[in-house]
């Protein structure tokens, strides 16, 4: 047996209310004086006491950040020393010379860098390619 599971065998009278605002007494639980005491009180919910308020110090920050994930990007040099030249590249070829992780395809693969020499390789649809790698396709 733990002390919160004793109870009492003698029931005590409820205590009887005093004044307006129920149990609480004179001042019903509002204090003494300031504006929450008052009647028809209302404090804005994003008042802090004078100091700038959480949205007003947010405006503060600048920038951007998207919420969409960015693209696996991949070095087209690294490519380049894995495959042969003229070969057909897709996403499963790139997991499996371990140049992406089968976690980071959901959010896309993108090839960046530019080409070194002239390159014969054809990306799947799914790869985006940059204009820097194109451009030294023959």
């Amino acid at each position: 047996m733990q002390i919160n599971d004793l109870k009492l065998k003698i029931k005590r009278p409820k205590k009887k209310t005093i004044g307006r605002g129920g149990k609480k007494g004179t001042y019903s639980g509002r204090g003494v004086k300031g504006q929450k005491s008052r009647s028809g009180a209302n404090v804005d919910p994003l008042f802090e006491g004078g100091r700038s308020t959480l949205i007003d110090r947010m405006k503060k920050k600048k920038g951007f950040k998207s919420k969409k994930a960015k693209k696996t990007v991949v070095k087209f040099s690294s490519i380049e020393k894995r495959f042969e030249n003229g070969a057909k590249i897709t996403v499963k070829d790139l997991i499996e010379k371990k140049l992406v992780k089968k976690s980071q395809v959901d959010c896309g693969v993108k090839i960046l860098g530019p080409a070194g020499g002239k390159n014969n390789f054809s990306f799947e649809k799914e790869i985006l390619v940059s204009k820097s790698v194109l451009s030294n396709k023959e």
